[in-house]
């Protein structure tokens, strides 16, 4: 245990390092969210109309977990990244932890987006969007957002130590874009087709998103749809829970074998 700790926060400064002399990759990943908050606000924002809700309230929470989703992208790139230059096997060769490895990458991309999510905090509330909960609700809302970011970091550094190139794992990080898309982030999935609709709330961001949005205060939980939907804060957690009890131990096995 003592190994493990000492590795992971060696391999945690090394990732940070890495972030820190790589500005513009960090301007890139925390604007994004900004941008793509903007555009849906501004631009969808007046054509929507909701019954008995502000459009902006029910985005901000959604574009947040849409973010937090994005962890499949950055784990996905970076540990591809380090496997095909190289990087890995020389550290396989050293007196390294095995599961120090990506538990350190996991960790760096958990410090770095919990700060950029402060940013994407602050736009949404200058754009009228408010906390109606209690600051407790609040403060497991966020829990909830970083739990669900850790989860798909692993899912990424799984599928990026699996990837046969950089390109590969770019070409399958960039088709992550789609996930939010068929989910409740963007849009309520009550007008969508039965079989769609199904499948929107059955994506683990539709129950986290709506875990989100009710702790927040920002729409109630649907009274009809599938059992994660209806019961976000359980589905939220249970998903999160089993995406790392699945890709943690396997992303370890994966690197420990080469």
């Amino acid at each position: 245990m003592s190994s493990l700790v000492h590795d992971g926060t060696a391999i945690l400064g090394r990732h940070l390092l890495r972030i820190r002399h790589a500005p513009a990759i960090t301007v890139m990943t925390q604007t994004m969210p900004i941008v793509f908050l903007l555009f849906f606000g501004y631009v969808f924002g007046g054509a929507l109309a909701m019954p008995g809700a502000d459009y902006r309230a029910f985005l901000v929470p959604g574009m947040l977990v849409a973010t937090a989703a994005n962890g499949v992208m950055t784990g996905m790139f970076q540990a591809a990244q380090d496997t095909h230059r190289g990087v890995t096997d020389r550290l396989r060769t050293m007196p390294v932890s095995r599961a120090a490895v990506p538990l350190g990458q996991a960790l760096a991309d958990l410090v770095t987006s919990t700060v950029g999510m402060v940013p994407v905090l602050l736009v949404g509330l200058a754009m009228g969007w408010r906390i109606e909960g209690t600051a407790v609700e609040a403060l497991g809302a966020l829990g909830l957002l970083v739990l669900f970011r850790f989860a798909a970091t692993w899912v990424g550094i799984l599928l990026g130590l699996a990837s046969e190139s950089e390109e590969a794992a770019g070409q399958l990080g960039s088709a992550t874009f789609m996930l939010p898309l068929l989910s409740n982030a963007y849009i309520p999935t009550d007008g969508m087709p039965g079989w769609l609709r199904t499948v929107a709330e059955w994506n683990p961001i539709s129950a986290v998103t709506t875990a989100v949005r009710d702790l927040f205060g920002n729409a109630p939980v649907p009274a009809d749809g599938a059992w994660p939907v209806t019961h976000p804060v359980a589905g939220a957690l249970l998903w999160s829970l089993a995406l790392i009890a699945l890709c943690a131990p396997a992303a370890v096995r994966r690197y420990a074998r080469g």
